[in-house]
């Protein structure tokens, strides 16, 4: 069985919980997207570790987890990860590895990096990790893959401070380089669990570009940075919060205002940690925009959703979710390609009763008050996807499943 967990919205919807959540049933985590601008936090038994690169399965003593040819590679801020894993007790040696097509970050990629989105008209607002210019390189076939660092043509391009850096990793990155594709085949019968980085709508084609990242972290990207087709990716999940966030420039219709809007936004904010894992910058925060919401269900052919954060809303008398934007004095309920649109756009707003009732013991969905079911059951109507999985806490076990995602369509 191939599971695939993708985030639903601009990134930091919780997507590292439910990977490290759904790994226990899976033998193989695979990483298909992004780099070191993606955070994934997970916490286990009170502890917090904070993830990167390596996939969040690694947390679990018996799996292998795999760095996918999607994925861009800083060797350095990889290898400081794992040594931070080993200082918390995680044996990760023999059990880490990398795919031969992913691209390799050089240390000069960061400057650039901050350097181009500096001297944009409109910035994106990076994560200055380099990102960008890796899979920039990529794509004008000029970047270093793992597979070349053996092949003396492609390493003499190098000299200098790219020299030295590459030197010093390269036996390293060697030693935990495979052929993924084999191995996927090889691992074909088995349980394989694709985890994506950054969320649907900041993919490179179907998110609010150019406000987007640079990879393909939409549910397609799992076959091509795995080394599979489409046709083995059984059950394709997104997560999203019960509110919206994002990080960086770029719109975001239902975000909060922050002058009458300012007292709820910080509540948010600091009741759901909205602060980056990788940059510590504060999230912008919002109301939920079920109109994104459902065109992510659509263009990643989403099985299922997965709700994260639902008990950030136990003292609320009342929430509100967006069900339509006016733009230009128009009712619209597709989502709109044009940022110019979707800077003009305002958004529809849907009362909902709140549940004043603390969800963090519930255990099933239904324990959960009625108002939260009706909430849920509101958001699996509007976008025609049901919601199979539920968190209230940051633990693992503050999850319920309502149906296996492993279990057979």
């Amino acid at each position: 069985m191939k599971v695939v967990v993708i985030g639903a919205q601009w990134g930091d919807e919780g997507k590292g919980k439910i990977v490290d959540y759904l790994a226990e049933d899976a033998k193989y985590v695979v990483r298909y997207a992004g780099g070191p601008n993606a955070g994934h936090t997970i916490v286990v038994d009170g502890k917090q570790y904070a993830l990167h690169q390596v996939p969040s399965g690694i947390l679990y003593p018996e799996k292998s987890v795999f760095l996918g040819a999607g994925m861009v590679i800083d060797p350095e801020a990889l290898f400081n990860e794992l040594q931070m894993l080993k200082d918390n007790g995680i044996n990760w040696e023999g059990r880490v590895f990398i795919s031969d097509r992913a691209h390799i970050i050089l240390p000069r990629y960061r400057q650039m990096d901050k350097d181009r989105d500096a001297a944009r008209k409109r910035p994106i607002g990076t994560t200055g990790r380099g990102i960008g210019i890796a899979y920039s390189e990529k794509a004008e076939r000029d970047g270093l893959r793992l597979a070349d660092l053996d092949w003396a043509a492609k390493m003499a391009e190098y000299d200098g401070e790219d020299k030295a850096y590459l030197d010093k990793y390269k036996d390293k990155l060697i030693e935990m380089r495979v052929d993924l594709t084999a191995k996927m085949y090889e691992f074909r019968n088995d349980n394989i669990l694709f985890e994506g980085a950054q969320g649907a709508m900041l993919d490179i084609d179907s998110g609010t570009y150019p406000y987007v990242s640079s990879g393909a972290s939409c549910a397609a990207g799992a076959a091509t940075g795995c080394g599979i087709g489409p046709h083995d990716l059984d059950n394709i999940m997104g997560v999203f919060k019960a509110y919206q966030t994002r990080v960086g420039n770029g719109p975001m219709p239902t975000e909060f205002n922050n002058e009458s809007e300012g007292e709820l936004c910080e509540y948010v904010r600091k009741t759901g940690r909205e602060y980056g894992v990788t940059t510590g910058r504060a999230r912008r925060c919002g109301y939920l925009d079920l109109v994104a919401l459902r065109y992510a269900c659509r263009v990643n052919s989403l099985d299922s959703l997965v709700l994260t954060h639902l008990d950030i809303y136990d003292t609320f008398d009342e929430i509100e979710a967006c069900t339509a934007y006016e733009i230009d004095g128009k009712l619209v309920t597709d989502f709109p390609a044009s940022v110019e649109a979707m800077e003009k756009a305002k958004p529809v707003l849907q009362k909902f009763k709140g549940w004043k009732a603390s969800l963090k013991e519930c255990r099933s969905y239904d324990k959960l008050p009625k108002p939260a079911r009706d909430y849920v059951e509101f958001i699996e109507d509007y976008c025609k996807t049901p919601v199979s999985i539920i968190s209230v806490g940051y633990e693992r076990d503050e999850t319920f499943i309502r149906k296996n995602p492993w279990a057979s369509r």
